[in-house]
Formats: structure tokens, sequence, C-alpha cells
């Protein structure tokens, strides 16, 4: 039986137009700082819960613009495939590694990319991001 779990997951960028990745205790992947939502709650109110929890921020829901729902191979062994919901954050941002979070990285959009990225930042997010051609990104 394939094993589907529901995540929100928020891309954040610093002053240099990197992306965060972080990397939870116990896990080999960087993925987005994101997470379960909690009973009841919306997949924008989880965003903002977990992106607080793990890297201490705190966004207004105003800061967030839906940048798309996908489908893929999951990142770590709680389940096979990951649904989530991908938010972009407005701002530049600094972050803090928290709660579960054993280590941040910062992506330069340009740079090669790395195996120990999770699939959903690989296969779906950085082709998008690359395209939009942020402001910040180079």
């Amino acid at each position: 039986m394939t094993r589907i779990v529901q995540v929100s997951a928020v891309a954040i960028f610093n002053l240099d137009g990197e992306l965060l990745t972080v990397r939870k205790a116990g896990t080999q992947r960087f993925q987005l700082p994101g997470g379960k939502p909690d009973s009841g709650e919306t997949p924008l109110e989880a965003a903002l819960r977990e992106v607080q929890e793990e890297v201490g921020l705190e966004l207004p829901a105003s800061s967030l613009s839906a940048l798309g729902h996908w489908q893929g191979e999951a990142a770590n062994d709680d389940a096979d495939l990951v649904s989530a919901q991908v938010y972009l954050a407005a701002g530049i941002h600094q972050a803090l590694a928290r709660a579960e979070i054993a280590e941040l990285r910062w992506l330069d959009l340009a740079a090669e990319e790395t195996p120990d990225l999770a699939p959903l930042i690989s296969l779906f997010l950085l082709p998008i991001l690359r395209a939009m051609d942020l402001p910040l990104a180079r």
C-alpha cells in the first residue's frame, strides 16, 4: 500500500537570493521548511506554524503566495509519496535551526544541484524558481 503524506512548505530566500533548505534530525535529505498540518489546520496555517517552529520566522499570511501543489517521491522514510502545497515567502529572511532541524543550508539557484536534495526541490521547485527570474536570485 502506498503511503502518502500531506505537507505544506515555504520557499524562503536570504539577501543573496539563496533558497533556504533544512535537514531534519535523523534524515539525510535537505527540504524546504514545512511539515504536516495539525488537525483542522489549513495548508496555509500549517506552513506558517511550521516555519515559525522550524526556523523561527513569524511570517504574516499576507507575505505568502501559493507557488503550486506537487506530488512526488518522499524525501524521508515516513511515506512513499509526498503531496505538497508550496508557498513563496515575500521579502528577505534570516533563519535559525530550531525544533527538529539539524542543519540549515542556503542554496544558490544557479549552482549545481546536490544529490542530498529532496525530490520535491530538485524535480519541481528549482526549475520553476529558476524560470521565474526572481529579483534576488542570481
